[in-house]
C-alpha cells in the first residue's frame, strides 16, 4: 500500500484538510465537505491505519504530523487551512511543531494541548480502561453502543449517532489499540505559544472529553486564538449540530483567509 494516506475530496482552489479522530475515518466530515466545497478543495484523510490509509510502522503524534505532511505534498499543496477533531486536533498541533509555514488558519475542535494531568497514573487508568475489551478479544464494533452515545449530548440526531457507529465499527482492533498508545503520551502544551496562524478554538457545551472551559484556556496560550463554544453540543458537534459546526468554522475562515 502506498504510504500516502487515503482521502477523499469535494471542490477546488486552497486546502481545506479535516483530520479525525480516534473513533472517525474521512466520512467523518461528509457533512463538512460539501459546506466548503465552494471556494475550497475540501480534504477529510483516513488517519494511518484507518480505512484506504496504510498503518505506520509506529503510530506516533511525529509520525502522523509526517504522514499529513506527505499528503498535502501529493495534493501539491505548499500549504492548506487545518481543521482537526479530538485526536486530530493533536495530530494539527503535532504539525503546527514540525511544519510552522505550511498552516494558513487551524481549527482546533473538542481538542486538549495534553492527554490528560502530568504524571501518567491517569493515562495508565484510560489505557487499561479502553484496552481491556480488546484484551478479551473484542472490536470496536461490540462496543461502539456503548462508548458512542457517552461522546455526545442529550437526545443527539440518529443520524449523528449512526454515522458515529459507523466509523467506531469500521476500526479495526489493532489500530484503535494503536492509537490508544499514541494518544496518552501527546502532550504539546509547552508549544501553544509557537502557534503562528490564525487559530480558532471551538468548544461543546457538554463535552466532557474536551471540556469547554479548557479548551477556552487552551484558547488563552495561543497568540491572538479565537474561542467559541457551541452550545448544546458535546463531543461530536461536526455529526450533532453540522450547520451551526459549519457556520463557526466558516465564519472563522472567512475572516481570516
Amino acid at each position: 500500500m502506498s504510504d500516502i494516506p487515503d482521502f477523499v475530496s469535494q471542490g477546488d482552489g486552497p486546502v481545506l484538510l479535516f483530520l479525525h479522530g480516534i473513533g472517525g475515518n474521512r466520512q467523518s466530515f461528509d457533512l463538512q465537505l460539501p459546506a466548503f466545497a465552494d471556494r475550497w478543495r475540501a480534504v477529510s484523510w483516513d488517519m494511518p491505519g484507518y480505512g484506504g490509509s496504510a498503518p505506520l510502522a509506529e503510530m506516533t503524534f511525529e509520525n502522523l504530523a509526517h504522514a499529513v505532511a506527505r499528503l498535502l505534498d501529493h495534493l501539491e499543496a505548499p500549504s492548506a487551512a487545518i481543521v482537526g477533531h479530538s485526536m486530530g486536533g493533536m495530530v494539527a498541533q503535532e504539525f503546527m511543531v514540525h511544519y510552522p509555514g505550511r498552516a494558513t488558519a487551524l481549527v482546533l475542535s473538542a481538542t486538549s494541548p495534553s492527554f490528560g494531568k502530568p504524571g501518567g497514573e491517569w493515562q495508565e487508568w484510560f489505557l487499561g480502561q479502553r484496552l481491556a475489551p480488546l484484551d478479551q478479544g473484542l472490536s470496536p464494533a461490540d462496543f461502539a453502543g456503548e462508548l458512542v452515545p457517552n461522546m455526545m449530548a442529550e437526545n443527539p440526531p440518529q443520524q449523528a449517532v449512526t454515522a458515529a457507529m459507523a466509523s467506531m465499527s469500521a476500526l479495526p482492533a489493532a489500530t484503535y489499540r494503536a492509537a490508544l498508545h499514541c494518544l496518552v503520551r501527546f502532550n504539546q502544551r509547552d508549544k501553544l505559544g509557537g502557534i503562528g496562524c490564525p487559530t480558532l478554538a471551538l468548544a461543546g457545551e457538554f463535552d466532557e472529553a474536551a471540556p469547554a472551559a479548557m479548551m477556552e484556556k487552551m484558547a488563552s496560550r495561543i497568540p491572538g486564538c479565537r474561542y467559541h463554544c457551541l452550545a448544546g453540543m458535546g463531543h461530536l458537534a461536526n455529526l450533532e449540530d453540522p450547520v451551526n459546526c459549519n457556520l463557526a468554522i466558516r465564519g472563522f475562515l472567512d475572516r481570516v483567509a
